[in-house]
């Protein structure tokens, strides 16, 4: 008989579903056109009834299903009130069939940390910018991020009424990542993307000092791995605090499943132990190649001006 699929692997298929019925969320709020916004800490970090209820389905279906895993998600939120039609119960097939990693089949659901950011680029989703929103579901163990899923819930939205709107990218360290082609940026360009809503003078005295041939402001950290992986940009380069655990967990899985790199600007790795801080106070730098021009790159008064 078959051996029954190893704990990584059943967690995966769970979040892949689990991450489609968040789409599906985060599509029936905007659609219904009461987004229910509440400011948290200004105008540029804001809160929906979609990252609300996506973070309760998320988090109360992998819960039920793995309940010794630790879950933290973004929004601060009460977990007793959960109804039924938030609870997604499926699982990809077809990543079950896949064999896991060797190095990671005796996993134990204690050892994992999953982070989640239920609705990556809110603002970009309150303006409407909607193919910059992403779901992310970072699976975390020994403090690495090593497997991610990443939902684009409205991947495909301006190709027309009979397009089947979005996608669901997910990746393991060791196997790869799937539902994309890869695709590398084109050679000797030099094309940064960077933040949309929270540039600074330390974000543009970085991005100078890489002598870029083209900038890219996009919302979400989600969507600007994406820009990596599929070769629309070289770099993505963040000075600054801002960015937390669960916008980086996810991304980071699946660029480093396909051979990329993302570090804080010193270029020290990101930790995901359910103990580690949230914030990423020393900014990001990423890149699907090329990682060490951008680092030997990023100069000292800026990495002066970030203490990890």
């Amino acid at each position: 008989s078959m051996a029954s699929p190893a704990l990584l692997m059943r967690v995966v298929a769970s979040a892949y579903s689990v991450a489609e019925k968040a789409a599906t969320i985060v599509r029936n709020v905007m659609s219904a056109g009461d987004l229910g916004i509440v400011e948290k800490a200004g105008p540029n970090d804001l809160q929906t009834k979609a990252d609300r209820l996506v973070q309760m389905s998320i988090c109360a279906s992998l819960a039920r299903k793995f309940p010794k895993v630790t879950i933290i998600g973004e929004e601060e939120l009460p977990t007793d009130d959960v109804t039924e039609d938030l609870i997604e119960d499926g699982h990809c097939e077809e990543i079950l069939k896949k064999p896991c990693p060797a190095q990671y089949t005796g996993i134990k659901e204690e050892e994992l940390v999953i982070w989640v950011d239920p609705l990556d680029g809110t603002k970009e989703y309150t303006e409407g910018l909607l193919d910059h929103v992403t779901v992310l579901i970072g699976i975390a163990y020994g403090g690495k991020a090593i497997a991610g899923v990443i939902n684009q819930p409205y991947y495909n939205y301006e190709a027309g009424a009979n397009a089947v709107l979005g996608r669901t990218i997910w990746g393991v360290l060791g196997m790869g990542a799937f539902g994309f082609q890869l695709t590398e940026a084109p050679a000797g360009k030099h094309i940064i993307v960077t933040t949309r809503s929270h540039s600074s003078a330390l974000v543009n005295e970085c991005i100078t000092a890489l002598n870029p041939d083209h900038v890219i402001r996009v919302g979400g950290a989600g969507n600007k791995i994406i820009q990596l992986i599929e070769g629309k940009a070289s770099a993505y380069v963040f000075a600054s605090p801002g960015c937390k655990k669960w916008d980086t967990c996810a991304p980071e899985a699946i660029l480093h499943a396909v051979g990329g790199k993302i570090t804080d600007i010193h270029g020290n790795s990101f930790q995901y132990n359910k103990e580690v801080k949230h914030m990423n106070s020393a900014g990001v730098l990423a890149t699907l190649r090329n990682y060490d021009y951008y680092a030997s790159h990023i100069p000292n008064t800026v990495k002066e001006s970030l203490v990890p």
